[in-house]
């Protein structure tokens, strides 16, 4: 697949990207759709007037314009295949066809430029079929030139033809984007790019192994010119064996083992010995920013084994580490990798404004190894928003030990009869109970839970004499956040249609209570303890004690603040997301 111009033995030296560049549509890697399209469309002899090519760099854009010109215009005969034999086609291939002329958008952006190529389209061509123009990096031309050329583009001379190359085709107008046929150009894959190096290392007689030259297809990302460019450097020192060694050395990277050397004491969460491996990796040669994108792509592909996919979805590690990729997406879990992910990224994204690169990587390590098992976490939060008991951990099977309600001052409690302890058929009322089938915790089975007693309980109807007693058994049947925001409700009272009044002296404890799913529950635990349905509201209420008290001045927000950022909870969630003390407010639940 090289052209006819002088070899790399020549004095005119051509380097690789130029002399393998590709020469028929057949040639395009990875570009099959294009491809095939053009070849139809001119087999078929339904070949417009422009067309933009767009697509990263290095894709094969202006290649495939150029083999485009040769179909249309080669000695041979109009043909998908050009002969690449022909002066015409040679011509094209070397750039010097008076013909097929290429323009560089970025340095011919202005009217005055477009107005001079307007009037040579009208201009017949020499010896060709058509004259045909690729403007490259079309998408720097100006809005008043792009306005300039809209006539031409649309109406233009039979004998024209117009080809437009650009990485960025939203930066186009859209009268400009309306007139062409559009081809997108995809990004290479590795495996094609890594297949092409190394035939061009034979054809060149140099012998590369496999993880040199996956090294290079990865390092590409997509471009087939950057990786011919990269093996161009490598061919220029002179060797006849490249390995995986000299590819690192010559990218500043680390090799992959001292890469897995740096990953393992992250994943023991040891500081020390990851700050460690980080020096010796930047003491053999490795540049920082590439150590971090390194370690941002093997825990990219740690995060693919993690959640399922197979060892193709792989991009950033090496075949003879798929089985320590895999061994690392066993010990962390899903959660935690992306938060790695994200410390990394961040600290990437923030390494390229500093000058302190090596402290910013210093310091992602470090969050790494003090990030908590964000997934135990997670399950956490999870039991709590069901409304288990914060303090048990996620695992545990038994039953947790209820807390009791606390007492207000102002509610004078009455006996309870839920503290006399059930008549002993109520034990033995089911049959299940005793089930050898069923295990409960030693604890549990010791008495009848408090559920059970407030049943038992409950057989007078809800009244103003038993409210408050009632309502006691209630928390004492609820569990979790729920019961720890329900029992500060202040007054319990009850209107003359039954309806219970639960009212607090904050806000704050109110609008937890409010939530749908806690409603619910309160809902549920009066429906078990009174044994019918009984309607309640929440309201608001300033202290019966406030007269006593001297009048304060309101706490200040920083106060506020203060107060809050002593909370254990709220303590360990700023630890765990490096948060803020001073950015602490306080959003009240939605009322869905």
């Amino acid at each position: 697949m090289t052209d006819s111009s002088p070899t790399a033995k020549n004095t005119d030296y051509i380097v690789v990207a130029r002399r393998y560049r590709p020469q028929t549509f057949d040639d395009l890697i990875g570009q099959q759709h294009v491809s095939q399209a053009l070849s139809r469309a001119i087999e078929s002899d339904r070949v417009g007037h422009a067309y933009l090519f767009t697509g990263a760099r290095g894709v094969g854009k202006t290649s495939a314009a150029r083999i485009l010109a040769k179909a249309l215009n080669c000695y041979q005969g109009t043909s998908a295949t050009p002969c690449n034999e022909c002066e015409l086609c040679q011509s094209v291939n070397s750039g010097s066809d008076v013909d097929v002329i290429e323009i560089d958008g970025a340095s011919n952006n202005g009217v005055d430029d477009i107005r001079q190529l307007r009037q040579n389209v009208a201009v017949r061509p020499s010896r060709a079929r058509y004259k045909i123009y690729i403007i490259d990096e079309v998408h720097m031309v100006t809005t008043q030139a792009f306005n300039a050329l809209l006539k031409t583009l649309e109406e233009p001379p039979e004998h024209v033809k117009f080809i437009f190359a650009t990485t960025e085709p939203n930066k186009i107008p859209v009268t400009i984007l309306s007139r062409c046929q559009r081809y997108d150009f995809a990004g290479i894959e590795a495996t094609a790019i890594q297949k092409r190096l190394e035939e061009i290392a034979t054809a060149e007689g140099v012998t590369i192994d496999s993880d040199a030259l996956q090294i290079l297809a990865m390092r590409a990302a997509g471009s087939m010119r950057d990786s011919q460019s990269l093996l161009e450097q490598l061919l220029s020192t002179g060797t006849d064996t490249i390995t995986s060694v000299d590819v690192t050395t010559m990218l500043g990277i680390a090799p992959a083992l001292r890469l897995s050397q740096l990953v393992q004491p992250l994943v023991n969460r040891d500081a020390a010995a990851a700050l460690v491996e980080l020096d010796a990796g930047i003491a053999e040669g490795a540049e920082v920013a590439q150590l971090l994108d390194q370690l941002l792509g093997y825990f990219r592909d740690v995060m693919t084994q993690s959640v399922g996919c197979d060892a193709s979805s792989l991009l950033y590690s090496l075949p003879s580490q798929q089985q320590e990729v895999s061994e690392v997406a066993e010990q962390l879990g899903v959660h935690t990798l992306l938060a790695i992910v994200q410390i990394l990224d961040q600290t990437a994204a923030r390494m390229r404004v500093s000058t302190h690169t090596r402290t910013l990587a210093e310091m992602a390590i470090v969050r790494i190894c003090h990030l908590e098992d964000l997934d135990e976490l997670s399950a956490l939060v999870s039991q709590l928003k069901s409304g288990g008991d914060a303090t048990t951990a996620p695992t545990r099977k038994a039953t947790p030990t209820r807390r009791t309600a606390p007492v207000k001052k102002n509610v004078t409690p009455k006996p309870s009869p839920a503290k006399i302890s059930a008549p002993p058929q109520a034990e033995a009322s089911s049959p299940t109970d005793v089930a050898p089938s069923k295990v409960e915790d030693d604890t549990a089975r010791a008495e009848p839970s408090n559920s059970t007693a407030a049943v038992a309980a409950a057989k007078t109807p809800l009244s103003a004499d038993n409210v408050e007693e009632i309502w006691k058994q209630v928390l004492n049947s609820l569990s979790g956040m729920v019961m720890d925001h329900a029992a500060e409700a202040d007054k319990i009272s009850i209107d003359d249609k039954g309806q219970l009044t639960i009212s607090f002296s904050e806000g704050f404890h109110r609008d937890i209570c409010e939530r749908p799913a806690n409603r619910s529950r309160l809902d549920q635990a009066l429906e078990e303890v009174c044994g019918t349905k009984v309607g309640f509201t929440f309201r608001t209420h300033q202290r019966t004690d406030a007269a006593v008290k001297p009048v304060t001045r309101a706490p200040s927000k920083r106060q506020q603040q203060a107060e809050i950022s002593t909370q254990p909870f709220v303590q360990r969630a700023m630890e765990l997301f490096d948060g803020d003390p001073s950015r602490l407010r306080y959003v009240p639940p939605s009322e869905k």
